[in-house]
């Protein structure tokens, strides 16, 4: 009855998962998504759900999973991503860079697809900020005459 002994740095590669090949950083407005990439069956988790749970709209549900249905060889790898800051909508637009990002860095001839797609392109657009005398950004008070 003798019992195999481990050491402990087998023990936590036992139960660790698998390591990244890639990571990718997407943006887009104030939301910030860090993704890595590894060998798996397709899956994207986005802040430890599934994306079709997190994600509640079905368009940010197909912004999100755009790059893995372009790529031929997305069914072989997983996602997994932590997203922070912005709107569900942002996020899925952080998201789609981030995953199109690693896949790029891991199969650099999958550039072509993915930017004749616009997924490489990044959407810089941020709100603009609030002018001192006025009402908004661009918004002015009511000007009176007399």
């Amino acid at each position: 009855m003798a019992r195999e002994k481990r050491t402990l740095s087998e023990a936590v590669r036992a139960t660790a998962p698998k390591t990244p090949i890639v990571h990718a950083v997407g943006r887009r407005k104030s939301a910030v998504a860090r993704g890595f990439l590894r060998h798996g069956t397709g899956n994207l988790v986005v802040n430890n759900k599934e994306y079709t749970a997190y994600f509640d709209t079905d368009a940010a549900r197909l912004a999100a999973y755009k790059p893995f249905r372009l790529c031929p060889t997305s069914g072989s790898l997983d996602m997994t991503i932590n997203i922070t800051g912005g709107g569900k909508e942002a996020q899925a637009g952080a998201v789609q860079l981030c995953v199109a990002r690693a896949f790029v860095e891991f199969d650099a001839t999958l550039r072509p697809t993915l930017k004749k797609e616009s997924l490489l392109t990044v959407d810089a657009r941020v709100k603009e900020r609030k002018k001192p005398g006025q009402k908004a950004a661009r918004k002015k008070f009511q000007f009176v005459k007399r």
